[in-house]
């Protein structure tokens, strides 16, 4: 069917280049808003009518006597009604919905994938100092950043996944602090305990294995402490590789892997802040004032300059995300995204400036961001705030253990990013058609029932007799399954895993309705075995989508 579409979308090019030469650039097919109106809309005749000045409905009865001229349209397409002041109304024959069952059950998990475009694509996510353990609001990102990804790959890009971090800075000196005070044996509370210092019962974890002498191993680096608890840097090497090593099992725990992890004081230590700073003097978009160095990032479309290297001579906080961003175009990376808490939204501007003004050749609008908002979570009825182990936040391996790797990924992937989310622990637990991701999983597993009870070469379904699927609920199915390449394209483009959810939500729901409508397993073979292959093209279309989200497909639930 993806094939007939193309073929259909190049015969109404040609009859608009027909009606007005150059005008079939405005080609394409749009879902009528009502469905029992046709398969496929086209509203061209209305946007050519006022530059043709022409009446829009007697230019769509020239279109449509065009289009039923052509041989395909004439092999695919049942009827075409005008409507209103020149909408075009395409119906399809059962035979054109019905090749999408054969497309998907060869394609298999490739369906809905495009060829390889040669590009490289760097994804940037979670990005958590090891200050202590992940929280719900990483969890969001985490599943944000590797939906996207998955996204992306669909759409032949070459996806890279970076984690940044910073193992020397302001933080990193609180929680060398906080571990040594409780290696020395205080704790909060104590007269002796900083306020800015971590509370959690993750730190008197990490002095208690320091004090041991534990050697600690993270995906990224590797350390093994002294045991002195006077040996401030020691703690500082121990207690960074250690909470990168829960870090990695929280990760690990929701399925995610990064291909690379990147230190912000690599940029320091290898020149690349300096020589950054010394390319944006040297371009004249700086200027000294009150004795700090400024970006003239109004020249940008900032709201007013920044600071760049304060009075003290250190730099802030923006400054090191130009100098790797400019690190990550060196690399080869045309796109990157970032996703970011919207806390960062500030950084935004002043970050693109700075890649302007360093006139290095990067385009206008890289990078590109993905904000998402915090999570609140609710259990019992009551929202949860404090972990014992985080001692202020619920941890993301809370939310998992609680309930699921699967319900966490679906649920945080199933708002936009930048709406507020109230995370349901109870919902999530359900076993019924009110918890989203047990109502997909629950048409994945009761199509695999089906086709178990039938006993066949599941294969064999490949080549069958489709004619059999001409009722509406079977046409329904199969226009809801021909949708799934073009969503995924949408989704990817907008950033937009969301988009998925939803999908595959409606796309179950279709499922319910056609089993419920049309028993699959009757005697005759015919029919048996079409029926057969329209849910076996399903279930791949539902295991393929939520692969993307990074869930799981059950056989059996």
């Amino acid at each position: 069917m993806l094939k007939i579409k193309q073929e259909l979308l190049a015969g109404l090019a040609h009859a608009l280049d027909q009606l007005s030469p150059g005008a079939g650039d405005k080609a394409a097919f749009e879902s009528p808003k009502v469905a029992a109106h046709g398969d496929y809309a086209v509203t061209a005749a209305m946007q050519l009518a006022k530059p043709m000045k022409a009446n829009p409905r007697q230019l769509g009865e020239q279109l449509k006597a065009a289009l039923m001229a052509q041989p395909v349209y004439q092999r695919w397409v049942a009827d075409i009604e005008i409507a209103g002041p020149g909408f075009l109304n395409l119906r399809l024959k059962p035979a054109a919905k019905q090749q999408i069952v054969t497309e998907v059950l060869q394609a298999g998990d490739a369906f809905g994938v495009q060829p390889s475009n040669g590009q490289r694509l760097m994804v940037e996510f979670v990005s958590a100092n090891p200050t202590g353990p992940l929280h719900v609001g990483h969890g969001r990102q985490a599943a944000l950043g590797d939906a996207i990804c998955n996204l992306y790959s669909t759409q032949g890009w070459d996806v890279y996944r970076e984690f940044y971090y910073n193992d020397a800075g302001v933080q990193i000196g609180t929680l060398a602090t906080s571990t040594q005070l409780r290696a020395k044996g205080f704790k909060p509370g104590d007269a002796e305990w900083p306020e800015a210092a971590y509370n959690g019962d993750y730190i008197q974890d990490i002095a208690n294995d320091f004090l041991a002498k534990k050697t600690v191993h993270a995906d990224d680096r590797e350390f093994t402490a002294s045991g002195d608890a006077d040996d401030l840097d020691s703690i500082r090497q121990f207690a960074v590789a250690y909470l990168r090593h829960e870090q990695d099992l929280d990760l690990q725990a929701f399925a995610v892997k990064f291909d690379h992890y990147y230190l912000e004081s690599s940029l320091y230590t290898d020149g690349r802040v300096d020589a950054t700073v010394n390319k944006l003097v040297a371009n004249g978009k700086t200027y000294e004032q009150d004795g700090a160095l400024w970006l003239k990032s109004t020249d940008y479309g900032d709201d007013k300059d920044r600071v760049m290297r304060k009075g003290d001579g250190s730099y802030t906080y923006f400054v090191p995300d130009v100098a790797y961003h400019i690190a990550k175009w060196e690399r080869g990376f045309t796109k990157v995204i970032n996703i970011q808490g919207t806390d960062h939204h500030g950084t935004i501007a002043r970050v693109r400036a700075g890649l302007q003004a360093a006139g290095v050749g990067i385009p206008q609008g890289y990078p590109d961001y993905v904000l998402h908002t915090m999570v609140r979570v609710v259990r019992n009825g009551e929202e949860v705030k404090i972990s014992k182990r985080a001692g202020s936040y619920v941890t993301l391996r809370d939310l998992i253990e609680w309930t699921s790797k699967d319900a966490v990924r679906f649920f945080l992937l199933s708002r936009k990013p930048d709406t507020e989310y109230t995370f349901d622990v109870d919902l999530a637990v359900q076993k019924n058609n009110d918890n989203p991701v047990y109502y997909v999983q629950y048409a994945h597993a009761r199509i695999c029932s089906v086709l178990a009870a039938w006993g066949g070469d599941v294969a064999s379904l490949a080549g069958v007799d489709l004619s059999p699927l001409d009722t509406p609920a079977a046409q329904s199915l199969m226009l809801l399954l021909a949708k799934y390449p073009s969503m995924l394209t949408a989704a990817a483009e907008g950033f937009a895993p969301h988009d998925v959810t939803f999908y595959l939500r409606e796309l179950a729901a279709a499922y319910h309705s056609y089993y419920d409508a049309e028993r699959i397993l009757v005697d005759d073979e015919a029919v048996k075995r079409a029926r057969l292959a329209l849910v076996r093209a399903t279930a791949q279309v539902l295991h393929n989508g939520l692969a993307v989200l990074g869930v799981s497909a059950p056989q059996k639930m």
